[in-house]
């Protein structure tokens, strides 16, 4: 589950984490990237997923997918079109449940990113449920 080599850029680890936590990326999402901590809620997970998807690392998003929702070919489909959008900004707008002691949880954000030239924005309600003791994303669908 670590960072994949094409990834890494210099400066990287002490700079902003794009997921808008404040806190630089080696003290947030970086941890979770490199496997060296594991997210304790469902937002956590949500957090460190967009900052994965803003550093295009694939194989942490495919990690972090629920068995159940892991569709043949995600890998390849991701690696295809994560380069695309170029995000820019991260907005949470509400959890539900997602706590440390739950199961399952809700987390509804706005993500800002531009695409084919112009300004977009991503509201999603995603879901997440615990498999094997982890927090997983399920879906949109929330």
């Amino acid at each position: 589950m670590g960072m994949e080599d094409d990834s890494q850029r210099p400066g990287r680890v002490q700079s902003l984490c794009p997921c808008k936590s404040r806190e630089i990326y080696g003290l947030c999402c970086e941890r979770y990237h490199s496997g060296k901590s594991v997210p304790e809620t469902a937002e956590q997970l949500m957090r460190a997923r967009y900052s994965a998807y803003f550093f295009r690392l694939v194989s942490y998003l495919v990690d972090t997918t629920h068995p159940d929702s892991k569709t043949e070919g995600l890998k390849e489909e991701l690696q295809r079109t994560i380069g695309a959008p170029k995000w820019i900004f991260l907005t949470i707008l509400g959890a539900s449940k997602g706590q440390a002691g739950d199961k399952a949880g809700k987390v509804e954000f706005l993500a800002d990113y531009y695409m084919n030239g112009g300004l977009q924005q991503l509201h999603e309600h995603s879901r997440f449920k615990r498999f094997k003791g982890l927090w997983k994303y399920v879906d949109d669908k929330g």
